[in-house]
């Protein structure tokens, strides 16, 4: 099917591929869809309900039919559109959605029950009998579901993310947009030009069409080159614009890999573009007409029908027909016709249509039928002669080219109706700081896309304070645009809207029939646009069947929503760099590398990954190291890495009122240099979280949180500043990831602190709940003296680069001295030993009253969630409240999450008293300890209780005491 003479890419070299395991051959240049097309294979795929064949319809990322799976195995990728794969030597393809082949698929069967199967059928069919869900419908659906599939085995392809930064980020290189870069560039604006094809030029690639004197693709080629050749323009072909987003942030989705046999860098990178300004140029789609059998393959089009005509030198069938409703398509005809190719006629449903050359035109015609199962035979034509049959294989459409304007609807902007093109144009301002030009703003003459882009950039400049280049658009094609309203044409068979989904006419209308009468409420109801493709060719038309059946026009029916991705994209293109890691983020603290090194298991906390405990020889079991580490940091000195407790710098002059409404006790009066305890509530009176602040300057506090609220905190903070009080001035910012800091505990802390400290600290200057700087061989840092194991400890604190280094110091010179490293095991042990909380006891229940903090609501100012916490309910003496247990036989267990009974009581629901939250075997005190929730706890020390898991059956009698069981006095913490 290749044309001589014609296409881009005629004198490429050979390509060698398999599609369903036959060999072809195409040429350099290629994409998937065009190779296969030169060798006459138009079955490519079957449609999701209903099975039916599908062939190619269009030439570009709007593809609904031609979706193939590549590779095998791990690297199996599904869904890739044929009309966007670049052809490379021994690629191989196969088909989707069929089986056991894509020419007899037994799931074709759907195609007879389609009367059953009509718009809605799923949620009237599968609601009854209610037992045959989970045994029938449900394994059926999910079998069914779906288009391509994966593998099921680890993806071992390799993604990338990348940032980038521009005055303008310009998308889409067809006319507009190279005239849009070209003139930025030349202003001095730093630009990246971003286009999805593998080759600039957009339309111009195209079509048999001059600009300034020259072949397009000629003037293109020319133009490309000179904004490569500028030091202030970065070019991205294959690189999809998907999302616009707050800020002037763009998602984009570079396809690196794709189109290479032998990859050596990765498949696709994800790009996060911060641009001052973008100019959106991202063209037009055209759309199909609905009519009776019009899915068949040989269906194309228009538009596509030249692109693979003139770029890639193929003719999609023998024998051309083409149904339109605009001046536009009848470019097809001549295209043809100048190859020496023949046109059937071209169907006009305008009455008044003209040849624009010498073929047939049918005015006022439709096409009311096609025949041929596996490929497009022939179709029938209805005129005000009557009917005819006209023999074809290949059938153009075009019912108007669509603006595609989805970036400017990220945003919440709606598109308005523009009777002159009948389509939806984007809204001014849809997305601050991004301008549309060219066809994307509904503008379809060549010249006036080349005018559009150089204003829109000079626009730019100007906005950007810097002095626009001077610019003229180049001579080329004005045409204007004219079209008539034709969606759909009625008649005996389905006439499809979605083709792939299979949504047909009849089915919009039922949705109006049956009150579905809003457009999200039809899209969800039909699955109207829900296709990989988001219906991009049908959305439109779709939107007029549902105005005609409501009686509305279509600007009062509107439009559905457009949401990010324009195109769909990988999630682990998204999640680039945590490739078999889970959908959670992993952070690493400074310290990670060395704690690995010593054979440390890491367990996740808060998204953070730390240290379980440090094995040492001849220890068999984590508890054996746990209590060394315990009684190490009771006896001599422990080095704990405590960087992921959340940190968030508060400044300005009214940073201490701030604190005072954040938190429940008073911070205003804190002095510098000091450091306090405090307690944050939430709206209703439960805790949120506890930390300590420490007052670094006049105006300058830093928090601290726990590991697990940091980003909770974070949030609530902001939401106080921005809503409940903007009238203080402060400012706040996360630098969590700018400190590594680290616990130095035991009865040698200060010893190990001074060996690596420039200048020594003692109790005079440094007592308990004291802050300051500190240098640490001349690197700056910052010094708490503050303790969350009960002994004498300090939290050394510098810039993050630091951290490894001064984490190895820490820990050698704590070995020299008969100490070491302990984790997260031990640091709760000693926690608990000591009656310190954590998230465990702060449960999202649990008020200051029920932690014994009570008087920590201060009743001399007003704060979040004070007035909530006094109210009679959170303060019923009977209230569950924090305890300490410890089992009255020392052998007793106790275990997190057991429940708490009198002792007499039968262990079941209606006889629960409490519950335990934190529990540990303790070295210190030979015995498990724990801490828990008891109804009138505080009034209960000295009872009995019986603890039951009934997980592990298990049930030990404890003791209630007070939940602090080591040092009360808090003699060694302040010694």
């Amino acid at each position: 099917m290749r044309v001589p003479g014609k296409g881009l890419n005629a004198d490429a070299a050979p390509l060698r591929f398999r599609f369903d395991g036959q060999a072809y051959e195409g040429r350099a240049g290629d994409t998937l869809a065009s190779a296969l097309l030169a060798n006459d294979v138009r079955l490519v795929g079957r449609s999701f309900k209903y099975h039916r064949p599908r062939g190619i319809l269009t030439a570009g990322s709007e593809e609904p039919n031609a979706l193939v799976t590549l590779g095998e195995g791990a690297t199996q990728d599904p869904n890739i559109r044929a009309t966007t794969q670049e052809l490379y030597d021994g690629l191989a393809a196969r088909s989707q959605n069929a089986w056991p082949t894509l020419r007899h698929d037994a799931l074709a069967i759907n195609d007879l029950f389609a009367p059953f199967l009509g718009a809605g059928f799923y949620y009237k069919t599968f609601m009854w009998p209610k037992s045959f869900w989970e045994k029938l419908y449900e394994p059926v659906i999910r079998r069914a579901a779906g288009l391509g599939a994966l593998s099921g085995e680890a993806n071992s392809d390799s993604y990338e993310k990348a940032f980038a930064h521009c005055d303008v980020l310009v998308i889409g290189a067809g006319p507009a947009g190279i005239m849009a870069a070209l003139t930025a560039a030349r202003s001095g604006l730093d630009v990246i030009l971003a286009e999805e094809d593998s080759r600039m030029g957009g339309r111009l690639l195209a079509e048999v069409e001059e600009v300034d004197g020259q072949p397009g693709a000629v003037w293109t080629a020319a133009r490309v080159d000179e904004l490569r050749a500028m030091e202030n323009v970065r070019l991205m072909p294959r690189t999809t614009v998907t999302g616009a987003y707050d800020q002037g942030t763009y998602a984009a989705l570079e396809r690196v890999g794709h189109h290479v046999a032998e990859r050596t860098g990765p498949r696709e990178c994800f790009w996060r573009i911060v641009a001052q300004r973008a100019i959106l140029c991202a063209g037009a789609l055209e759309r199909p007409v609905a009519f009776p059998d019009n899915d068949r393959p040989g269906i194309m089009t228009a538009g596509a029908v030249r692109a693979y005509l003139n770029r890639w030198g193929v003719a999609p069938g023998q024998t051309l027909s083409i149904f339109a409703n605009n001046d536009d398509a009848h470019r097809t005809a001549l295209d043809f016709i100048e190859a020496g190719l023949e046109v059937a006629a071209v169907i006009d449903s305008r009455a008044d249509a003209q040849p624009l050359g010498d073929y047939r035109v049918i005015a006022g015609g439709t096409v009311t039928g096609t025949t041929g199962r596996h490929g497009l035979q022939g179709i029938r034509v209805a005129h005000p002669g009557g009917e005819e049959h006209l023999r074809t294989d290949c059938l153009a459409l075009s019912g108007g080219w669509n603006p595609t304007l989805h970036l400017t609807c990220h945003m919440n902007g709606r598109p308005r109706w523009d009777d002159d093109i009948l389509s939806f144009v984007p809204s001014e301002a849809a997305v601050p700081g991004l301008t549309v030009a060219g066809a994307a703003n509904g503008t379809f003459s060549t010249l006036a896309c080349l005018e559009e882009g150089i204003a829109a950039a000079q626009a730019v400049a100007r906005a950007l304070g810097t002095r626009p280049a001077r610019a003229e658009a180049p001579a080329a094609e004005d045409a204007p645009y004219r079209i008539a309203p034709l969606w759909h044409v009625p008649g005996k068979g389905r006439a499809w809207l979605d083709f792939q989904n299979d949504v047909t006419v009849k089915d919009v209308a039922q949705a109006a029939q049956e009150n579905f009468r809003s457009v999200e409420h039809m899209k969800r109801y039909t699955t109207q646009g829900m296709a990989p493709d988001q219906g991009k060719n049908s959305n439109v038309a779709a939107l007029a069947v549902l105005a005609d059946a409501t009686g509305r026009g279509i600007p009062e029916t509107g439009t559905t929503t457009f949401r990010p991705p324009y195109v769909p994209v990988a999630i682990a293109a998204m999640g680039a760099g945590g490739q078999g890691q889970g959908f959670a983020p992993h952070r690493l603290m400074t310290s990670d590398a060395a704690s690995r090194a010593r054979g440390a298991p890491m367990v996740e906390v808060g998204l953070w990954h730390r240290p379980s405990y440090f094995p040492r020889s001849g220890e068999e079991t984590w508890l054996e190291s746990c209590n060394r580490e315990v009684r190490m940091v009771r006896s001599t000195v422990g080095v704990c890495d405590v960087s992921t407790l959340g940190k968030i710098d508060i400044q300005g002059p009214d940073a201490g009122a701030f604190l005072d409404f954040v938190y429940c006790n008073t911070f205003s009066t804190l002095p510098e240099g000091r450091v306090r305890y405090g307690l944050m509530l939430r709206e209703d009176g439960h805790v949120m979280d506890d930390g300590t602040t420490a007052r670094l300057g006049p105006d300058h506090y830093l928090m601290t949180t726990t590991t697990t609220a940091a980003g909770q905190v974070m949030r609530h903070l902001t939401w106080v500043a921005q809503a409940l009080r903007p009238d203080l001035d402060v400012r706040f910012a996360s630098v969590t990831d700018q400190w590594a800091q680290f616990a130095v505990a035991g009865p040698k802390a200060r010893e190990l602190l001074n060996s690596v400290l420039d200048d020594p600290v003692s109790d005079a200057h440094w007592p308990f709940m004291s802050c300051g700087a500190v240098t640490v061989a001349g690197v700056p840092g910052r010094l708490f003296r503050i303790s969350f194991s009960g002994e004498h400890a300090y939290e050394l604190a510098v810039p993050a680069r630091f951290g490894a280094s001064l984490f190895g110091q820490l820990g050698a010179q704590a070995e020299a001295m008969g100490g070491g490293l302990y984790g997260l095991e031990a640091l709760n042990v000693l926690r608990i030993e000591k009656g310190f909380l954590t998230h465990a006891e702060m449960h999202g229940r649990s008020t200051a009253f029920d932690l014994g903090f009570d008087r920590m609501v201060s009743r001399k100012k007003d704060c979040i969630g004070a007035a909530a916490s006094r109210r009679e309910g959170l303060r019923d003496p009977e209230r569950e409240q924090l305890v300490g247990l410890k089992p009255v036989d020392p052998a007793g267990k106790i275990t997190a999450g057991a429940h708490l009974f009198a002792d007499s009581a039968e262990p079941v629901s209606p006889n629960g008293q409490g519950h335990v939250t934190s529990a540990y075997p303790s070295p210190t005190f030979g015995h498990d300890l724990g801490l828990g929730f008891l109804k009138g706890g505080r009034n209960r020390h000295g009872e009995r209780v019986m603890m039951v898991d009934h997980l592990r059956d298990l049930r030990t009698l404890c003791e209630v005491c007070a939940p602090v069981f080591y040092d009360p006095e808090g003699e060694r913490i302040r010694g």
